[in-house]
């Protein structure tokens, strides 16, 4: 079940993340920046990960951290920043082992923003195929965020919204 959602995926309510990173990356900008700074040990754990596994260009990696597990899908590739590039076979081969990952693990439900087409520059409309190849027929709410709106909670269908009741006291639990 795939769902086009705007908003900031930060506040998703869904179970992991899944997002492009490259093998030098050191999360910087955009998305992985703001993942960075919530989550600062992820990249120090992706930066040993890359050291002692040497990932390729296809693969992913799973982090978890405190209520969230992260999807880092190496759909980018080059050596120095100003030379990163994504490739469709590269989104193919990650999409294919996010799958994997979903259908045998224990996650309930994903968001994914517009996978390789900031830094990698592909067209958004070759990955968005890909993305409903391999993940559309998945029993899993898939939220594809497609529009950013910083601060700003998606609608996610499916997904309960958090709610705070008031006491009598007026005090939030």
């Amino acid at each position: 079940m795939i769902h086009e959602v705007s908003g900031d995926i930060l506040l998703t309510r869904a179970g992991a993340i899944a997002h492009s990173v490259w093998p030098n990356d050191e999360f910087q900008e955009g998305l992985r920046a703001s993942l960075r700074g919530k989550w600062p040990m992820l990249l120090k754990e992706f930066r040993n990960y890359v050291k002692q596994c040497r990932p390729k260009p296809g693969e992913i990696w799973t982090w978890d951290g405190p209520g969230i597990r992260i999807f880092n899908l190496f759909t980018l590739e080059g050596d120095r920043y100003q030379d990163v590039k994504a490739t469709l076979g590269n989104v193919d081969c990650s999409l294919k082992q996010l799958r994997h990952e979903m259908e045998n693990g224990d996650i309930k439900s994903i968001a994914l923003p517009r996978l390789a087409t900031g830094q990698g520059h592909l067209e958004w409309s070759d990955v968005l195929s890909l993305i409903h190849c391999h993940l559309g027929d998945l029993k899993i709410p898939v939220f594809v965020y497609t529009h950013y709106q910083q601060d700003v909670q998606a609608s996610e269908p499916g997904m309960a919204r958090p709610v705070s009741r008031q006491c009598v006291t007026g005090m939030t639990i």
